[in-house]
């Protein structure tokens, strides 16, 4: 499996703070291993065709698509509190 970013995810992953940052990087490589990695806690994303969602940590999680052999990174963003 590959990881495509798109210009969005490429854009909120950089104004992502330094710890979210750091912390997706470790999950992504989960990812790249098993998309059923427990800290993932990867799901279809309810109300989105074909969108996953994953956990980075409790308050960011990512946004994907699979689509053949690549997971096509839509967007990553901080829970609404």
């Amino acid at each position: 499996m590959d990881l495509i970013f798109s210009e969005r995810f490429d854009r909120s992953l950089r104004q992502a703070p330094p710890g979210v940052r750091r912390v997706f990087w470790k999950q992504a490589g989960f990812l790249l291993s098993s998309l059923h990695h427990p800290s993932l806690r990867a799901k279809k994303y309810e109300g989105a065709d074909d969108v996953w969602q994953a956990r980075v940590n409790r308050d960011w999680p990512f946004y994907f698509k699979i689509i053949d052999d690549k997971y096509y990174l839509v967007d990553i963003t901080a829970h609404p509190k």
